[in-house]
């Protein structure tokens, strides 16, 4: 074989593994490792009422570990009433570190906001100083790339003055493409206690004028997602430990008082929910487009 054919051949082998390299590269910039999926901006998962320590809390923390060993995520929204009945913090190891101990030492961070059982003792004040629940305050703001969370305290006795002040004034100034809101109470619901109507006068036009696309509660211990109203979709993610019977409204999208918790998996256009159950199936899906409506 000539010397200019073995070049040209050597050439030829040599640019196609560029372009392999090439798209390679190009191809792991649009995946996150981490995640698995194309696009894939976060993924985190919500759950509610959890702090009992018996065994509905266990079945569900199994089901989320399950979840985790294939859709690996390393954020947990913990909606409130971490701590049955009176928020002791005495309890943790039994309700939060032994359930979910596997979690744990994959490094998933819970960040939690208060529930009316956890001001029981002390207003909550150890929960807030407990260094697993990630608190930085009775209301605080994170973010995670895109995405912008808000944890509240909507307990009776909270300092809504201040905090709604503050609320207004962190969405104000947000340049996130996502804005999530979370708190113990329900606005919208079809549980025991209803929806708020205080609230929804409170919150509803709020979240409208801050395109807030996501409302995360518990308190009623079922699941249930609305459609969006105004721009905002709420869900309850309150059975997470124990459950009570739900119903539904003409906002609706879909009700269970399954044993469950939500995974969220956020892109730039869409944040896509999955409601799963302890048999590991889900049993919702919905999609909250970029500009709801």
């Amino acid at each position: 074989m000539s010397l200019k054919r073995r070049q040209f051949l050597l050439f030829s082998s040599l640019s196609s593994l560029a372009a392999v390299l090439y798209a390679c590269k190009s191809y792991s910039r649009q995946i996150n490792p981490k995640l698995g999926k194309k696009d894939l901006l976060l993924r985190f998962v919500s759950v509610a009422d959890t702090g009992t320590g018996a065994k509905g809390q266990y079945d569900v923390a199994q089901a989320m570990t399950n979840y985790h060993s294939k859709n690996p995520y390393d954020l947990i929204v913990l909606a409130g009433d971490n701590i049955y009945n009176n928020g002791e913090i005495e309890k943790i190891g039994e309700v939060f570190e032994r359930p979910y101990a596997a979690l744990l030492k994959q490094n998933v961070k819970f960040q939690a906001c208060l529930g009316n059982h956890d001001i029981r003792t002390a207003n909550g004040e150890k929960q807030l100083e407990y260094p697993g629940f990630n608190m930085k305050g009775r209301y605080y703001t994170f973010s995670r790339g895109l995405v912008q969370f808000f944890a509240l305290d909507t307990n009776g006795n909270a300092d809504w003055k201040n905090q709604l002040s503050w609320l207004e004034q962190e969405l104000s100034r947000s340049k996130a493409t996502w804005k999530v809101v979370f708190g113990h109470h329900p606005i919208y619901a079809s549980g025991a206690y209803g929806s708020n109507p205080n609230f929804i006068q409170t919150f509803t036009p709020l979240f409208q004028k801050y395109g807030v696309q996501l409302y995360i509660n518990g308190h009623e211990h079922h699941y249930e997602r609305t459609r969006a109203i105004n721009g905002t979709t709420y869900l309850i993610c309150g059975a997470g430990a124990g459950n009570r019977p739900v119903g539904k409204n003409e906002w609706t999208q879909y009700s269970t008082s399954n044993l469950s918790f939500a995974a969220y998996e956020v892109y730039a256009d869409k944040i896509e929910i999955s409601a799963i159950g302890i048999d590991n199936r889900v049993f919702d899906r919905g999609i909250i487009p970029l500009k709801s409506t």
